[in-house]
């Protein structure tokens, strides 16, 4: 595991290094809550070659006393068109990454114009620490910590701070989980790491399905995912109880926690299987979404629905041609065992809008290719019916780094590619070049209760819940910032 601890708030402790991210106004002399965070001893001519443009990065070393102090001063882009960021999140933790030695204590001192860009900027530099590591030479490193603070006008108050450290642990740990190889989590270890996170959050209590209890309570798309893998299936409700309820609406996270995916008897190529312990990320991003909420206090009662399976092959696995009945009571003919998260999801959707007590409901998934294709590796894709969700949602991507852009809701004219002879529906499309990453959003609806009368949004984060070979722990600063508008 990584050897870094990260700690937003003030420290008077000695580094090794600083790392100051701004744009070019914001690291000149004159402004005032910078130099009131770096002291003035930091400051140097050579900054005045950053400031004036003819540079983006600077760095210089102060001796202080018996030590030495690398400071370095980089340029943050302000350029942000419409469907950007409050920040530009991406960057800072491009220059994190690069720019913070791995060795040693470090302070980074982020550098804002509004206390709107502090939680965006406060989620891009946790994105920048992943936790697991297994080379040899990581072992060897000494543990440290980095300090996170932010100069900005108004200050950012203790409270805040402790809030924004609960987030950043907890991207770090969807990330430490989806970044997991699966011989290290499958579904039985997955439960286990559950367990063992909401151990000290006394408001949050936990049930498990799992196994056949599964096939008995009529999840059909999880069990028959799951069942030919050596660990079982499991559904995951996790409920956070507030001692006074504050909040009137009961929102409920459903995650795809498929620890890894061989595509079933539809096998994946050698090339498209790796990486595919990822396809968990929804599941983590719930995850962290749901622990940051229940410890920093939510007001409301919710709940996380983590549907976890491996899809794996072996003599019990389901075989293309075979009909599946769904939570939902619908049958489902399976035409590609590797659409399967769309199944599992189906399951924890009816469960969400059956069964619990909902008024919002929203999966998320690294369901399909075709989302990088539609809105790329940094924009996740929504679909919901319901346009004033969908603002909230990309209103809270931007005010969170984890943006989002709407794809095409049309289900009257998509849900055909799903028609079957045999049953209720197909799984997987008859015409891959026809909208894929809507249409299978709209299999997912299609096993919402429809006496229902909440609001559901599907988020697909195939693309944006990796970088670089890393996880990225997408999804847990943004369902954050979408409780606090509902």
């Amino acid at each position: 595991m990584s050897q870094t601890t990260l700690r937003y708030g003030p420290t008077t402790s000695n580094v090794d290094a600083v790392l100051s991210i701004g744009e070019r106004s914001l690291l000149a002399s004159t402004n005032e809550p910078l130099w009131k965070v770096l002291g003035s001893d930091a400051r140097t001519e050579s900054l005045d070659v950053l400031i004036d443009g003819k540079t983006d990065i600077v760095t210089h070393f102060k001796k202080t006393g018996s030590s030495t102090v690398q400071h370095t001063f980089a340029h943050l882009s302000k350029e942000t068109s419409r469907n950007m960021a409050v920040i530009r999140s991406d960057l800072i933790h491009d220059l994190v990454f690069k720019q913070v030695p791995k060795e040693g204590e470090v302070k980074i001192v982020l550098a804002l114009e509004n206390k709107e860009q502090v939680y965006a900027a406060a989620c891009a530099v946790a994105r920048a620490f992943p936790l697991y590591n297994k080379k040899s030479a990581a072992q060897k490193l000494k543990a440290r910590t980095v300090h996170v603070e932010v100069a900005v006008a108004g200050g950012v108050t203790s409270e805040e701070y402790e809030k924004l450290n609960t987030v950043a642990n907890n991207i770090r740990l969807a990330g430490r989980v989806t970044d997991m190889p699966t011989a290290e989590l499958n579904t039985t270890t997955y439960v286990a790491e559950i367990k063992e996170a909401i151990k000290d959050l006394l408001t949050v209590k936990i049930e498990v399905i799992s196994g056949e209890a599964l096939r008995e309570q009529g999840f059909g798309g999880l069990y028959g995912v799951g069942k030919a893998a050596e660990e079982p299936p499991a559904l995951v409700i996790l409920t956070h109880t507030p001692a006074k309820v504050t909040v009137e609406a009961r929102p409920v996270f459903v995650g795809k926690g498929i620890v890894y995916d061989t595509g079933g008897l539809s096998l994946k190529s050698g090339a498209g299987m790796c990486g595919m312990k990822e396809d968990m990320g929804g599941s983590a991003g719930c995850l962290g979404a749901f622990l940051s909420a229940a410890k920093n206090g939510y007001g409301g009662v919710l709940t996380a629905v983590l549907c976890l399976a491996e899809n794996a092959i072996g003599p019990k696995a389901q075989r293309p041609d075979d009909v599946v009945t769904m939570h939902s009571g619908k049958t489902v003919e399976l035409n590609n065992t590797d659409a399967e998260g769309r199944l599992v999801l189906g399951d924890g959707v009816s469960y969400a809008t059956r069964v619990l007590k909902s008024t919002h409901v929203f999966d998320m998934a690294t369901l399909t290719g075709a989302q990088l294709i539609t809105t790329g590796v940094i924009h996740s894709a929504i679909l919901t019916a319901h346009e004033d969700l969908e603002r909230k949602v990309i209103d809270a991507g931007k005010r969170s780094g984890d943006l989002c852009f709407p794809i095409l809701y049309a289900p009257e004219i998509l849900k055909k590619q799903f028609d079957s002879k045999v049953a209720d529906m197909k799984n997987s499309v008859a015409d891959r070049m026809n909208a894929q990453a809507s249409c299978a959003g709209h299999f997912i609806e299609s096993h919402l209760d429809p006496e229902w009368k909440g609001q559901w949004v599907h988020i697909d984060i195939a693309g944006p819940a990796g970088k670089d070979g890393r996880a990225t722990g997408f999804g847990v600063a943004l369902l954050v910032s979408v409780l606090e508008k509902l």
